[in-house]
């Protein structure tokens, strides 16, 4: 059996996370239930039983566009609780939802954040992915085109070049957004690039339109002068926390775990906006222009998952089905039912 694994960069290290693959069963190891947490002694009989069954060692992504991750990230608290029982944390950088889920699929994660819009595709894809968190409500993303574009409206899009990253927010976003106003992809240019890219492309006049995504957009915004054209927050998909449903269902201890450390990221990051702020801008190394007005546009007021997210997050996979692009023999209801679990939530009593 050949299991692949992610080689984490260090903290400064922009570029994109390696694949490695390796012989065996991974770095799982079995233990007994005296070397379980002292949390799992809480669960039900069922849990305790299933947490004697735990990992060495978990990954976990963080990302620019989840400013509740790389509080989690630099304050420590993740790791100190899982040194408790010899479990190590790997850091893993996500630069997109797509990639989060692909290494999610690839079980090279553990935990990775996303759009609930692009995690719905993944499992409509056949990747068995769980949300079971929100770590934000933002308005991340918009259409964006150079300041002094022609560009007004999305109907001047027609014939024209888009950047977008397939599988995420913004791409769905930039098909809503199409639809509703009487296009499709075929009426465009749809240029496949990651976020970052595709906003150096907008810069460099490569593209002329970019479906954009924090903090790249409001650096693009407030560094090149370029022009939000296009907003609609309301089809803007929550920022989710996804793990897979084999993890879910073998160590539940840990997923209550991990999302008590979210929820201590996500209420000092409400109670300290200014810290919140210097650490995004430390490290995803934006000026504090930036990092406010990435700022703005991010609710961290809610973190229960459940109905209101999966009618959102419906919504969008309806709308994808009816512009062609979710197949239309997919049970759209059904598959974004299952992609929600609100389970662990509501044990940690989340509202």
């Amino acid at each position: 059996m050949r299991v692949c694994d992610i080689e984490a960069h260090q903290p400064d290290d922009r570029v994109e996370p390696t694949a490695r693959c390796r012989s065996g069963i991974g770095r799982r190891s079995l233990v007994t239930a005296l070397g379980a947490s002292a949390f799992a002694a809480t669960l039900p009989a069922p849990h305790i039983a299933r947490a004697a069954s735990a990992v060495d060692e978990i990954r976990i992504d963080y990302a620019y566009y989840n400013p509740v991750s790389l509080v989690l990230k630099e304050r420590g608290w993740l790791e100190q609780d899982l040194a408790r029982d010899g479990i190590k944390l790997r850091w893993v950088l996500s630069l997109g939802s797509n990639k989060a889920l692909e290494y999610l699929n690839a079980r090279s994660l553990d935990f990775g954040s996303s759009a609930g819009g692009a995690a719905l595709l993944a499992r409509i894809n056949g990747n068995p992915v769980k949300s079971v968190y929100v770590y934000s409500k933002p308005e991340w993303t918009a259409l964006v085109t150079q300041g002094g574009s022609v560009i007004q409206k999305v109907t001047d899009l027609k014939g024209r070049r888009i950047a977008a990253t397939r599988g995420t927010d913004p791409h769905i976003f930039l098909i809503r957004t199409l639809a509703a106003n009487g296009l499709t992809e075929k009426d465009v240019r749809v240029v496949l690039l990651q976020h970052q890219d595709g906003r150096l492309a907008l810069a460099k006049g490569d593209v002329d339109a970019w479906a954009g995504l924090d903090p790249l957009m409001a650096q693009a915004e407030l560094d090149d002068g370029a022009r939000l054209f296009y907003r609609n927050a309301a089809i803007n998909t929550w920022g989710v926390l996804n793990t897979s449903e084999a993890f879910a269902a073998d160590h539940p201890d840990l997923v209550l775990r991990v999302l008590a450390a979210y929820e201590r990221a996500r209420a000092y990051s409400i109670a300290n906006p200014g810290e919140l702020k210097k650490t995004i801008v430390a490290q995803a190394r934006l000026t504090e222009a930036v990092a406010a007005r990435q700022l703005e546009r991010t609710d961290l007021s809610t973190a229960a998952i459940g109905e209101r997210q999966r009618k959102t997050i419906e919504s969008a996979g309806v709308a994808l089905q009816q512009a062609g692009v979710v197949p239309a023999d997919v049970d759209v209801p059904a598959t974004a039912a299952a992609l929600i679990d609100a389970s662990f939530v509501t044990r940690l009593g989340i509202t």
